[in-house]
């Protein structure tokens, strides 16, 4: 059996943002830490560390 596997954070390699995947509202939310957001630069356009490498497909037996 294959199963898709999303990602559920992803950081910015240019400004150090994280953010965490939201099953509530289906979307991309800012992670806190430590009760602090982790905004970044508010200017980033973010390079997130999600590429090529990232395999989503799961095989189990």
């Amino acid at each position: 059996m294959v199963r898709i596997v999303p990602p559920s954070e992803r950081s910015c390699e240019l400004c150090g943002r994280t953010d965490v995947w939201d099953d509530d509202a289906e979307n991309w939310v800012i992670a806190v830490e430590d009760g602090n957001r982790q905004v970044g630069s508010p200017t980033c356009v973010h390079e997130w560390d999600i590429n090529g490498r990232y395999n989503p497909v799961q095989e189990s037996a």
